[in-house]
């Protein structure tokens, strides 16, 4: 597609682990039996990888050096570059470094959301929260748990990602007007021109308007192929159709898988809407996960830093246009729009590889940034 970049980014993976410890297999409520094909075996750097692309999508990081943990599989490894706020733990369970400031809002609302029975099954599991060298973790499912080499998708739902206090100070910054201007030097009106600072609002709002977020509710964060490293660079997809062709690369012909996410999306959906809990909530910066590999398919909410009760009296439907204080965050709309475009993508299409927006890379190709 014209002018749209193509740019990898892999983000760095040290290359230390320990093999060990087969995958077991475990239920997953949005799966179904199938005939399992021959594949090669993944390599121990392709579950790295891919063991990165599923923390990344719950906004995790690596432990520093002296809080490398060894998971109960007999297997462990160290992603570098950002320091301090995951750990693997296991089998099936990962640590999270609690965020959701002093309050311990998402513990909270995973909580909440475990405790119905209706909710509990499209959201990671909860188990208990961790004190570990003076920091604190929430335990969550690990939804890799059980999928054999899979494709992963993280899709960042939602047409405003930041919270209303995040953007309630008026003062104009010189940071973000140099930021604005390093994406796109026309951006700026004459008067930001001038005075060289733009409010974060302001600021927030052109970021968002540079992905899919503003025009289809959702965005695409990162995913992952099997055999190639992890494609991250995707916030330039933009138009339904960019949008529609990355999808289309995403499910690489799999009629049988599309339909099985369709339906378990208008599922998450139905619940969702449902949801007196969600009535009552904001749902910022949450993402879709979703994951398939040759017998299985799956997708859950994920990341919820950000979801915060809203003021006694008020009732968000997730679908309204956000206007400053009536608290919508458009996850609906996202969802709505990521079915229709999951029922529209044409499988059977053979996408040039020239006009689509990101293409995996194999590991023999130069990656550049």
């Amino acid at each position: 597609i014209l002018g749209l970049r193509r740019k990898l980014s892999v983000l760095p993976v040290v290359g230390k682990w320990r093999r060990g410890g087969g995958t077991r297999n475990s239920r997953d409520r949005s799966s179904s039996p199938g005939q399992k094909k021959e594949n090669e075996p993944a390599t121990a750097e392709d579950r790295s990888l891919l063991k990165f692309l599923a923390l990344n999508a719950l906004d995790l990081t690596a432990p520093a050096s002296d809080i490398l943990l060894k998971n109960r599989q007999n297997s462990w490894f160290q992603l570098s570059g950002h320091p301090d706020c995951f750990a693997p733990a296991g089998p099936g369970t990962i640590w999270k470094k609690r965020s959701g400031g002093p309050e311990n809002s998402e513990r909270e609302v995973y909580e909440s959301l475990g405790a119905d029975p209706i909710m509990r099954d499209i959201v990671p599991r909860y188990f208990r929260e961790v004190d570990y060298q003076g920091e604190k973790f929430i335990e969550l499912q690990d939804l890799l748990h059980g999928f054999t080499d899979p494709h992963v998708m993280d899709i960042k739902m939602g047409t405003r990602t930041f919270l209303e206090s995040e953007v309630q100070k008026t003062t104009a910054r010189t940071d973000l007007y140099l930021k604005m201007v390093a994406v796109d030097p026309l951006a700026p009106t004459p008067e930001e021109h001038q005075n060289k600072a733009v409010t974060k609002l302001r600021y927030m709002q052109f970021r968002e308007q540079q992905s899919s977020t503003c025009s289809q509710g959702f965005r695409m964060e990162a995913m992952k192929f099997r055999g190639s490293p992890p494609v991250k660079d995707l916030k330039t997809v933009k138009s339904r159709k960019e949008v529609m062709t990355t999808l289309a690369l995403f499910l690489g012909g799999r009629e049988d898988t599309r339909q099985r996410l369709v339906a378990r999306l208008h599922e998450i959906r139905n619940k969702f809407e449902k949801s007196e809990y969600f009535q009552r909530h904001e749902v910022v910066g949450s993402s879709i996960f979703m994951i398939y590999d040759d017998t299985k398919v799956g997708a859950w909410i994920i990341d919820f830093a950000k979801t915060l009760p809203v003021p006694n009296g008020t009732v968000v439907n997730h679908r309204t246009p956000w206007v400053q204080g009536n608290h919508e965050e458009g996850f609906l709309f996202g969802l709505d729009s990521l079915i229709s475009v999951m029922e529209e993508v044409d499988l059977k299409k053979t996408v040039p590889i020239e006009n689509a927006p990101i293409m995996p890379v194999k590991k023999s190709s130069p990656l550049k940034s």
